[in-house]
């Protein structure tokens, strides 16, 4: 099997599983792009398997700390192995994320469960080489009706492959409605954003909900109405969502209807709204605030925190003492110290005290591992005012 040698300090050494290009220090037996390979330290230690891409930045993604083949059998245990860990934490695992790449030891490989439909993702060379071997694998541990590939996205561009969707098993599923908590969401899983949802903040809305009985509650960025639905049932005195795209909107109304959720949605940007309303000199009682990403790149970071600084700061000059700012970054180049200092920033020019209320992450079926500071991308924090100065 070929080898790849790796440089001492490379971060593999401390808990990681990557191995950028300029980590490597030397390729034994021809290792071809998509080949499982061997690792070892510079002294000849064996440090396990790996799938291989000298076309990507990160060349090498170890996947078993011994000697292991991508078969039909490792796929399947690996496979099994991710879906009890969600039904161990209790997650619902008829909708919800069954395999997350690293975080389940398959570098690359995402499925998404909806009922009787999986989404597949391959998103690295070697797994989308070996794809018809991980759908034999769900198909005999799921049977679903159909599984579609969303194979798009940057790392495919970076791994040298082409963006295609479609459907790679079974039927074809025209876009249905599933249910959590209460809520309604219209499910496309061909043509929807992400793989039809973000299941990621499936729990959130639920316990951004617990704060809103009673209050007077402005949902920004709110694209389907998760959070604004789940308030509104929650008990929330009135409730009105934002959000800039029109078909989310049309979409979160329906949802609504479906739900029996009372909620006012509007189609605007985010950023104009909350400096109109501001300006009038609106007040809420619970704001939530979960953009999409800010940055895909550590070069736009900056730009990315005057972004959450300027939410944060609207939305607190318009937060009365008692009242409560819920906060969401999914942006994983920005770091969760980052995150919290444009919080803290906002809270000064705003001349608020804050009390922690609560702490968010991302749903379990969305691992987290602890050498792999990649796999925690969502952060949230609910604070509360409890002076202005």
């Amino acid at each position: 099997m070929p080898t790849l040698s790796i440089q001492p300090r490379a971060r593999i050494f401390h808990g990681h599983v990557w191995v950028y290009a300029t980590e490597i220090k030397g390729r034994f037996g021809e290792p071809k792009p998509g080949d499982v390979v061997q690792l070892q330290d510079a002294r000849g230690k064996p440090m396990g398997s790996a799938i291989y891409n000298p076309q990507s930045q990160i060349s090498a993604r170890l996947f078993s700390y011994r000697r292991q083949d991508l078969d039909l059998d490792f796929f399947t245990r690996r496979i099994e192995r991710a879906l009890k860990a969600r039904t161990d934490a209790g997650v619902d695992t008829s909708l919800c994320r069954v395999v997350w790449s690293e975080s389940d030891g398959l570098p690359g490989v995402v499925v998404d469960r909806y009922g009787d439909y999986l989404v597949l993702q391959t998103l690295t060379l070697a797994m989308a080489m070996r794809q018809d071997l991980i759908i034999q694998a769900l198909v005999q541990i799921f049977s679903p009706k159909g599984i579609i590939q969303r194979n798009e996205g940057g790392v495919r561009k970076a791994e040298g492959l082409e963006q295609i969707k479609g459907v790679v098993y079974g039927e074809t599923p025209e876009p249905f409605v599933v249910r959590h908590e209460g809520s309604a969401f219209h499910a496309d899983l061909i043509e929807g954003q992400k793989t039809g949802l973000y299941l990621d903040q499936l729990d959130n809305y639920q316990h951004a909900a617990k704060l809103a009985k009673g209050r007077r509650v402005l949902d920004c960025f709110s694209n389907q109405g998760g959070f604004a639905q789940a308030c509104a049932l929650a008990g929330a005195a009135e409730v009105t969502a934002v959000d800039i795209s029109e078909s989310a909107t049309e979409l979160a109304k329906k949802n609504a209807e479906i739900s029996g959720a009372k909620v006012t949605f509007i189609a605007a940007n985010c950023f104009d709204f909350l400096k109109q309303q501001e300006s009038s000199g609106a007040t809420y009682d619970l704001i939530i605030l979960d953009p999409p990403s800010f940055t895909k790149t550590k070069a736009n970071v900056k730009d990315a925190m005057r972004g959450y600084k300027e939410i944060h700061l609207r939305a607190l000059k318009m937060l009365q003492p008692g009242g409560i700012m819920a906060t969401y970054s999914c942006s994983h180049h920005v770091s969760t110290g980052e995150f919290h200092s444009s919080i803290e920033d906002a809270a000064v020019d705003a001349r608020k005290t804050l009390r922690r209320v609560a702490m968010y992450s991302q749903r379990p079926d969305h691992p987290i591992l602890a050498t792999i500071p990649e796999t925690e991308y969502l952060v949230g924090y609910a604070y509360e005012v409890v002076a202005a100065w």
